[in-house]
């Protein structure tokens, strides 16, 4: 809620409406005049620009009430741009906190076998975000694959195709062609992902599925890239392995309007202080410098089955970083860096990457990223994003960590 305090007004008119709404609020007061005419100033003149008068006032009350004000805006009424673009962020923030208020996090299959830092309890999940996490079975995924038609598989195919740029194989020998029926069959589980989401109404999806001996639900689960990758470009996250966590990261990001893109840290690279940051599977499209690329892959990076793979770099320019970790108390914690995406080469091996600089020796980066404690994957994201995700996360009453 924003509480535009149009002139002087004692607290108890501003207090008594928002403590009885119990919901995150912005006090907000933009002075109509950048200054009064001192020699002309009447009564009247001085309360019309009284408007920070109160604020200190109404700010202690809810302080003392035990529910400080989410923030504050002051400023000018007019021509500051300043004070609109504290408005624009909040606005933000508060549209990255209701996204979770009705949201379906659909959870597919198990977390990746050995990652400790990504098991989650559901419940504790519900209790911090206020999401339903909607457990899901392969055969609800087979049955909407199963029941794509042609006519929408074509369709599927024409939008790949007008997103995505098909590369020969590279030197990495588990790279290969894309057969026309690779990109058919990634197609109509593509399909299958959006009938999914439209059955379940799902706001988000974390997902993993192992396979064996190339039966049905490997070649679907190795092959849900492309389509998880569009829905993902679409304001639909998907996390791979089955990273919960990391999906509520996503969807932070792109309700921030940063995309938010499936990471972990890659290879560093030393002599230039960067570190490769990006990962296999599915992601965020709408971020991409270029057109991205997909590769055919005879394997997945540590995964069963073969495929499709996107490969690209975020955008040039400043990035955050967002990883949902827990505290040894099982409480959440988001942790959070701000850096540069650097044009430069990356490795065509059909995943993502992005030559991420962080101000900083990039060894002293790692170490105090990994010090704090992040689930291993995280959201990248484009632009400053940390001042608005501690003010998501303040609503939220998750503990930020800025690195």
């Amino acid at each position: 809620m924003f509480v535009f305090l149009s002139t002087y007004v004692t607290s108890s008119t501003a207090a008594t409406p928002i403590l009885g709404l119990s919901v995150p609020t912005v006090l907000v007061a933009l002075q109509p005049r950048q200054r009064l005419d001192y020699t002309n100033t009447t009564t009247y003149m001085q309360l019309a620009n009284d408007n920070i008068c109160s604020l200190p006032e109404i700010g202690g009350v809810l302080v003392r009430a035990g529910r400080p004000a989410a923030g504050m805006v002051v400023g000018t009424l007019y021509d500051d741009p300043s004070a609109m673009a504290e408005v624009r962020s909040w606005c933000r923030a508060a549209n990255a906190r209701r996204a979770f208020k009705y949201a379906r996090i659909g959870y597919l299959g198990h977390t990746y076998e050995g990652m400790y830092d990504m098991n989650s309890d559901p419940t504790a999940f519900t209790a911090t975000f206020g999401s339903h996490v909607q457990m899901l079975e392969m055969c609800d995924l087979a049955k909407a694959v199963n029941g794509a038609t042609q006519r929408e598989i074509d369709e599927k195919l024409e939008e790949i195709h007008g997103v995505f740029t098909v590369s020969d194989p590279f030197i990495d020998p588990v790279t290969r062609p894309i057969k026309s029926e690779d990109l058919a069959w990634s197609a109509k589980v593509a399909v299958g992902l959006d009938k999914l989401v439209d059955a379940f109404g799902l706001t988000g999806l974390a997902y993993y599925y192992k396979g064996l001996d190339d039966n049905e639900y490997e070649r679907i689960g190795a092959n849900m890239v492309l389509g998880n990758s569009l829905l993902t470009g679409k304001g639909i996250p998907l996390a791979g392995e089955a990273d919960l966590k990391t999906c509520a990261a996503m969807l932070i990001m792109d309700r921030l309007e940063a995309g938010g893109s499936f990471a972990e840290l890659h290879p560093c690279d030393f002599k230039d202080d960067i570190v490769l940051v990006g990962h296999d599977g599915p992601h965020n499209i709408k971020i991409a410098d270029d057109r991205p690329v997909i590769r055919g892959l005879e394997l997945f990076h540590g995964k069963r089955g073969s495929g499709i793979g996107v490969e690209f770099s975020i955008q040039a320019g400043p990035v955050t970083l967002l990883s949902i970790g827990q505290t040894a108390q099982g409480r959440y914690k988001m942790i959070v860096a701000e850096g540069e995406s650097i044009k430069g080469p990356i490795p065509q091996t059909g995943n993502t990457n992005t030559r991420c600089s962080f101000g900083r020796p990039v060894a002293a980066f790692v170490e105090q990223w990994c010090s704090a404690g992040p689930t291993h994957h995280f959201a990248l994201g484009v632009g400053r994003k940390a001042a608005e995700i501690k003010r998501t996360a303040g609503m939220m009453g998750i503990e930020v960590q800025e690195i």
